[in-house]
């Protein structure tokens, strides 16, 4: 059953929304993609909303696949960042995860503009996702970090 937009946006103002980020690193540098929805222009993790009656595994895999067109599967979890106002939009409770990749092919999709892997973050990142890649490299070795 499909709720009216309307009716979603309301109970989105009321309830924390739980969702999943992707973290992918390669050879020290990690995926973002640039935005294309609000906030638009904004670097981000792959990820999103959990589905109803889906894992958040099976959630942060299928985002992941959908916003990049690679074949993940969780390595590690990075933790849950449930700051009220990580996100402008709505409140949203975030588990990050850092993901390997088994196959596929990069490619963007209709959320995202560009896909790119850093070395070095940039400046315009979107939500706390600055924060999820620092701690993802903590996660890996303590001795490395990623600015």
């Amino acid at each position: 059953m499909w709720l009216e937009e309307k009716k979603w946006q309301e109970i989105r103002r009321l309830v924390p929304i739980p969702s999943v980020d992707g973290i992918i690193i390669k050879d020290g540098k990690v995926l973002l993609l640039k935005r294309s929805v609000k906030p638009v222009g904004k670097w981000c993790l792959p990820g999103g909303r959990i589905e109803f009656r889906e894992s958040a595994e099976s959630a942060a895999e299928r985002e992941v696949f959908e916003e990049t067109g690679l074949r993940p599967y969780i390595d590690k979890l990075v933790g849950v960042y449930s700051d009220p106002d990580r996100d402008r939009r709505f409140h949203s409770v975030s588990i990050a995860y850092i993901m390997k990749v088994t196959g596929g092919k990069l490619r963007i999709n209709g959320e995202s503009t560009d896909a790119k892997y850093f070395r070095r973050l940039p400046k315009d990142m979107a939500f706390d996702h600055a924060k999820m890649v620092r701690d993802a490299f903590k996660c890996l070795k303590p001795h490395r970090r990623i600015k």
